[in-house]
């Protein structure tokens, strides 16, 4: 057990060489640690990409739960950290974009969602689907719009998505709120409309 929480803490510090060591010591590569996360879901939050190579050289479970509620996939839990580099690897290892059973939450989403625009614009270079309503029938464009995210809403934009009335919608609800609000709200809100073709005003 403590060989274990051992690997999960080295693989969340990015300590490789004693993840390798471990591994071929035989600790199991998907064991849990003292949180209940296993190595690959630590180094896929914490952006340790040859941590997280090693892991799935060693067969590492790339649709186990992940993240801190046990919600996610690897993959969806680095994207939602912005760890790009670890979004990379679990690519470049054929780790799908989709919604996985029980976990609905796509990589797009929440990099958007939590406005990491190096990480959108990865997945979108990598062949995301831009207007996939996977995650509560809202786009990417739509969930970072009402969330108040303007660097992925200005990248989403800029990439194509289609700008719609739901976006517009919830940004103006959400721009009353207080000043801080308003100014975030308002240039997203001046970016929908530009987008729609609606006046300023």
């Amino acid at each position: 057990m403590e060989r274990s929480y051992e690997l999960t803490r080295a693989a969340k510090d990015g300590d490789v060489t004693t993840v390798a060591r471990l591994l071929g010591a035989g600790v199991v590569v998907d064991a849990l640690g003292e949180d209940a996360r296993t190595a690959l879901d630590l180094a896929a939050q914490e952006n340790h990409a040859d941590v997280v190579r090693v892991l799935l050289g060693a067969g590492a479970d790339t649709a186990a739960h992940a993240g801190p509620y046990h919600d996610l996939t690897p993959l969806t839990c680095a994207a939602m950290y912005g760890s790009t580099d670890a979004v990379a690897v679990l690519l470049d290892a054929g780790v799908s974009m989709a919604a996985q059973d029980r976990i609905p939450y796509t990589p797009l989403v929440v990099a958007a969602g939590d406005n990491h625009a190096e990480t959108v614009a990865l997945l979108l270079d990598r062949g995301a689907d831009i207007e996939d309503r996977a995650m509560k029938g809202r786009t990417a464009l739509e969930w970072a719009a009402c969330l108040g995210r303007v660097e992925a809403v200005l990248l989403l934009l800029d990439r194509g998505a289609e700008a719609t009335d739901t976006a517009l919608r919830c940004a103006e609800r959400h721009a009353g709120r207080g000043e801080e609000e308003r100014g975030r709200y308002g240039r997203i809100g001046a970016a929908l409309r530009a987008a729609l073709g609606h006046d300023a005003a």
